[in-house]
């Protein structure tokens, strides 16, 4: 049987789930350090600094990969589901 529906692509979807798999990575490394991941997370959003993210597991590399203001949007979303 043919299927002849269009799909729909939605990067939204795929820019969520990579920066929820990042943060979730950035924040397993600074766990393991001895950090508190969300103090550190929180003050490299508000500051921008990413001396915030340690270097360890490549996880200052990551969050930099990420644009800050989607973070927030990501995290605002999870937080109102």
């Amino acid at each position: 049987m043919k299927n002849d529906k269009t799909m729909r692509f939605n990067l939204q979807d795929i820019t969520n789930g990579e920066t929820h798999r990042i943060l979730k990575e950035v924040y397993q490394s600074l766990q393991e350090r001895g950090y508190q991941p969300t103090n550190q997370i929180v003050g490299y959003l508000i500051s921008g600094d990413p001396g915030y993210i340690s270097s360890y597991q490549n996880a200052r590399s990551k969050i930099q990969q990420l644009d800050r203001a989607k973070i927030v949007e990501v995290l605002l979303k999870e937080f109102m589901k």
